[in-house]
């Protein structure tokens, strides 16, 4: 076989490689669209705070397909529910909200791409679930409280009453981050994580397909 035969048969592999991709991202998107739709409140938490498991086909789509293409399915979901629910935050909520969810699935990717074991999928998950943790809490306290504070016209004091409405411990902005934030992201990322656990080699398969 000829030099330049090679090198077509490389960039038609490369094409169906790069389609497959696109493929699967907005497939992936897809799905995590729809179950973000779908949120459950949490007893120590004010009743804006509800879980998602919109993660898991990002988280997934980190495995199978890397980081990057993770973080694109991540920015997908964003625009779609931007384009379906809109926004009360002129945006902020939604890159607030990008950063969150890369914060699990990203570094997660990462780790697992370097060690593609059930052990690296492991410590990839608990890497990721507590970076979200703490980029949660930082963006919560410094973006996202203040944001929804002057959307809805309340002060931010008002806002935390929420929270010391359902946990008493809650006396400012410090302990609503310790007391509901924390727990929230916390509780979500190790959520996400059994739930990739449980399904991931079930499914991985079909995005490896050629």
């Amino acid at each position: 076989m000829s030099t330049q035969t090679n090198a077509a048969v490389r960039n038609e592999q490369k094409q169906r490689i790069g389609i497959r991709t696109m493929v699967q991202v907005g497939m992936l998107s897809a799905i995590a669209t729809v179950l973000m739709l779908f949120e459950i409140p949490l007893p120590f938490a004010p009743s804006f705070y509800e879980i998602d498991f919109s993660e898991v086909p990002v988280l997934i789509g980190c495995f199978t397909m890397g980081p990057l293409a993770g973080a694109a399915i991540e920015m997908v979901k964003i625009l779609l529910n931007f384009l379906i629910n809109g926004t009360v935050t002129a945006g902020v909520g939604e890159i607030a909200n990008f950063l969150i969810g890369c914060a699990l699935c990203v570094p997660a990717g990462l780790l697992y791409k370097k060690q593609k074991t059930r052990k690296g999928a492991l410590i990839g998950m608990a890497v990721g679930t507590g970076m979200m943790v703490i980029v949660g809490c930082v963006i919560n306290a410094y973006v996202l409280l203040p944001v929804y504070a002057k959307a809805f016209q309340m002060p931010l004091d008002a806002l935390i009453g929420m929270g010391t409405a359902v946990n008493p411990n809650i006396t400012g902005l410090s302990t609503f981050v310790i007391f509901a934030v924390a727990p929230f992201n916390l509780l979500k990322g190790v959520l996400v994580s059994l739930i990739v656990l449980a399904i991931y080699k079930k499914i991985s398969p079909i995005f490896r397909m050629r």
